[in-house]
């Protein structure tokens, strides 16, 4: 953890293409099910859907920090198949995940954790799987490196303030190449909650409290509370009146609702333990971001 946020800040690598093959930077659980699967030929194809997704993923450099073994970036990658559409187009959901781990501790914290469920990719035996920055090669592909450079930009986000930049970068540029995508997901105008509007609110500079979040809630807290823990809880709800902040700006946008979804539980955990002082401050604060879940927060009183 310490090594990580040092190369970090520190080294930039521009890897060569030996390299890129040799070199992984995640540690993930990638997987491709059905709900139900009628016949083997169906089985069989999903396991060669998995087989090549692992391949098409372990075989670029996705990140242009030095990573090693042991800081390898937790996610979670499964593709739910609900319908095949027809002999090669299917349908379904992808569940994400994506975990850090906090200095001086055995604790990894969550992220990201939430379902999208507008997917639909072809697949033909056969052909092997394709990705270009500078075009739209197919939906499969695009959908997860969409989602490996969004994890790339939340977890380096974490480490460092607006540290994430170039890689919320790349989903911007994954977004607008697949505008002429048949599939749903991607369009402004489609949902007010699809990946489009997950890359604008990162990227769009009204929201920056979100990100100085990451930051202030995992390195100024998290990442001290072994040595200080009334510290630590101070930077994170500093953290939260800047998550409040971006949030006023647009009330219920997307991904703080993705943020709240991954901390929810851990910040009942976190704030159970405080002052009622910090107590009062927190409910406060959630009353006004999730006010949904307003009877989860104050449990913390308990």
């Amino acid at each position: 953890m310490k090594r990580l946020f040092a190369l970090f800040l520190l080294f930039l690598v521009f890897t060569s293409p030996l390299l890129s093959q040799k070199q992984q930077d995640f540690k993930f659980s990638l997987s491709v099910t059905a709900n139900q699967s009628d016949n083997t030929v169906d089985r069989e194809r999903y396991v060669e859907i998995q087989k090549q997704l692992q391949e098409f993923v372990n075989s670029i450099k996705w990140c242009n920090y030095v990573i090693g073994p042991e800081e390898k970036i937790e996610i979670t990658l499964q593709i739910i198949v609900k319908e095949r559409i027809s002999d090669e187009r299917y349908s379904g959901q992808m569940n994400l995940g994506l975990r850090r781990p906090v200095f001086n501790t055995s604790y990894t914290t969550p992220l990201l954790s939430f379902v999208d469920s507008d997917i639909e990719f072809v697949f033909v035996e056969g052909e092997p799987l394709i990705f270009n920055e500078s075009s739209f090669d197919g939906n499969l592909t695009s959908l997860v490196a969409y989602y490996l450079n969004l994890f790339l930009g939340i977890y380096f986000d974490s480490f460092s303030l607006n540290g994430g930049t170039p890689y919320f970068e790349k989903t911007q540029a994954i977004v607008n190449n697949a505008q002429t995508a048949i599939e749903p997901g991607w369009r402004s105008y489609q949902k007010t909650r699809n990946r489009y509007w997950i890359t604008e609110n990162y990227l769009n500079p009204s929201y920056s409290g979100m990100r100085q979040f990451l930051y202030l809630y995992h390195i100024k807290g998290l990442d001290v509370m072994t040595d200080n823990i009334e510290m630590g809880r101070s930077f994170t709800t500093q953290a939260l009146e800047k998550l409040r902040d971006a949030n006023r700006q647009k009330p219920g946008i997307y991904a703080i609702q993705l943020i709240l979804d991954a901390k929810r539980d851990e910040l009942i955990k976190l704030y159970s333990q405080a002052n009622d002082n910090d107590k009062n401050k927190f409910i406060q604060i959630m009353s006004e971001i999730d006010p949904s879940n307003i009877s989860k927060y104050n449990q913390v009183k308990n």
